[in-house]
């Protein structure tokens, strides 16, 4: 399958989950928040930030190695949670793998994605922006442009 490529900026990254997060208040309130790292880790200090959270916690699942996804890896998982009043948050939902492990994890948890691709978009409960699953979203911090040359 031929892939689009799709650039996010940082500032872009930052209005889209700024915009996630006012989304997210209306759902709330939440009792604290679960970043998906790595992807998921800014967007998660960016909605904590935005939500005023102050309990962040992580789960640690690596499926990916450059754009090619491989079977899933948990690093780091939740014990004796089951996700009530939590909010998960990664920075994308694409083929719906991850989500899945992160859900059989804390199935009553809120999931937000900043970005959603078709095959992952039902694993979720809030999005900010769908994107066809042939689009390849390239995030600030896979590219090596340095942040100074993205922002002129």
């Amino acid at each position: 399958m031929v892939q689009r490529s799709f650039p996010v900026t940082w500032d872009e990254l930052h209005r889209d989950t700024r915009a996630l997060a006012w989304r997210l208040s209306e759902a709330g309130p939440f009792r604290g928040i679960v970043g998906i790292a790595r992807g998921g880790l800014v967007p998660a200090a960016i909605v904590a930030r935005e939500l005023e959270l102050r309990f962040v916690e992580t789960v640690c699942i690596s499926s990916y190695d450059d754009r090619d996804q491989r079977d899933p890896v948990v690093l780091k998982a939740l014990e004796g949670e089951d996700g009530e009043g939590l909010l998960i948050v990664d920075d994308l939902v694409d083929t719906g793998v991850t989500a899945k492990i992160v859900r059989a994890m804390l199935p009553k948890a809120h999931f937000a994605t900043v970005y959603a691709k078709p095959a992952g978009r039902p694993m979720v409960d809030t999005t900010i922006t769908q994107v066809s699953q042939d689009t390849w979203i390239v995030f600030p911090w896979d590219d090596d442009v340095p942040i100074s040359e993205q922002t002129a």
